[in-house]
């Protein structure tokens, strides 16, 4: 992609990259680290940490639909965006005082509450302030602001978990120390959305979200909601990943080398990828990315060594970098624009729905429930690669949207 296409993104795509990127500086300096703060040193069990991460993400969901579906019906995107990542910002700092994990519950729902007001109104605007022909660059663009705040959030958590006595390991002094640092660019990212992006107003049309999801105008808009929550039963959360890598052998500052390895190759990827899906379709890169999901996942189920997490997750980048944004234009491509908000928080709402059984499945194959011991550390990831097979199948009869 040219630096001209770069420029000729309107500013605001521009505006929300730059805030995504300084929200996911402070968010991903805090989310590698908390299965491992639950796990070493409030003493959890995977079943409770798939539970914590499920219920964070499903209870938002309902909201998403809500928060989407009223900045449809008010005509307004930016004040709702506005106020979750606030929201999400206020909740940060009482991570500082976790002492058990349902206040750790208590601070990730309440964050997750800020991202369910925010998601679907802030899409709504990126899609709203493009052209079709731009749609793939500007959501990928988007990605790969949001991924670069996570490398840089990553280099600053290796700096300040190996920083002073912490020696790399993650103690409670060391977690605490992260968490007020990653205070800065949250606050940052929230003053420059209230006063740098424009609102752009959807269409002025009656009813239009109502019909956007009745069958006759999106019946493929609603089968690809069906294909992503198949998908998604069996893509528990990303704290799975990480506690796999340490069961391999990783220590915590490797880990978040490898988080780091897989940010940048998602960082590198989410544009062109973006813009590769402009011109040959987004089906085609979905289908392409779930099939390196599923390849990764199945890697994870069989390794063995700690480098293997190093080479997976450079692959897992690749995953992320073919659907996350391209996955958004999807949507956007499917419905019309007077209902983007509706859709968008639709779109979450079904990936936060299957969150909750996903994560809580995962964790307990893992380790068990009771008395049952589970069926080991490689269970979840066999589920979610043969679910992802599934998915792909379901979405090869999926057709290609005219407009």
């Amino acid at each position: 992609m040219t630096v001209e296409s770069e420029r000729s993104l309107p500013r605001n795509v521009w505006v929300l990259t730059v805030v995504s990127f300084l929200t996911d500086v402070s968010s991903e300096m805090i989310v590698h680290l908390l299965p491992i703060f639950l796990a070493s040193v409030l003493g959890v069990g995977t079943a409770v940490i798939g539970l914590i991460e499920g219920v964070a993400d499903t209870t938002t969901s309902l909201l998403k639909v809500a928060s989407g579906w009223l900045s449809d019906r008010i005509r307004r995107r930016k004040a709702l965006a506005v106020a979750g990542y606030g929201l999400s910002t206020l909740a940060k700092p009482f991570l500082y005082f976790a002492s058990s994990w349902a206040w750790v519950l208590g601070v990730r729902v309440a964050e997750r509450l800020g991202k369910g007001i925010c998601t679907a109104p802030r899409d709504a605007l990126i899609a709203g302030s493009v052209d079709l022909a731009r749609r793939g660059w500007a959501f990928g663009w988007h990605r790969a602001g949001d991924t670069g705040g996570a490398v840089v959030g990553i280099g600053l958590a290796i700096a300040l978990v190996t920083s002073g006595d912490a020696g790399g390991d993650l103690g409670r002094q060391a977690f605490q120390r992260v968490v007020l640092v990653s205070l800065i660019p949250a606050v940052m990212a929230v003053v420059l959305l209230a006063v740098a992006a424009r609102e752009v107003a959807p269409p002025a049309t009656a009813g239009a979200s109502r019909r956007a999801l009745q069958p006759g105008l999106a019946r493929g808009f609603r089968t690809y909601l069906a294909v992503v929550v198949v998908f998604t039963l069996g893509n528990s959360s990303d704290a799975f990943l990480i506690l796999r890598a340490r069961s391999a052998g990783l220590s915590v500052t490797g880990v978040l080398g490898m988080m780091l390895v897989f940010n940048l190759v998602y960082a590198l990827l989410a544009g062109p990828a973006g813009a590769l899906s402009d011109r040959i379709g987004r089906r085609r890169l979905l289908t392409a990315g779930w099939g390196v999901y599923a390849l990764v996942y199945l890697g994870f189920a069989w390794m063995n060594a700690g480098w293997h997490a190093w080479v997976l997750m450079a692959v897992y980048g690749v995953y992320y970098a073919l659907t996350e944004g391209v996955g958004r234009a999807f949507v956007a491509d499917l419905v019309r624009a007077e209902a983007h908000g509706t859709a968008f928080g639709a779109y979450h709402a079904a990936i936060g729905l299957a969150a909750l059984p996903a994560s809580l499945v995962a964790g307990i194959l893992w380790q068990g429930v009771g008395a049952w011991p589970g069926f080991g550390p490689a269970a979840p990831f066999f589920v979610g690669g043969v679910l992802a097979l599934a998915a792909i199948l379901l979405l090869t009869r999926l057709p290609q949207p005219s407009a």
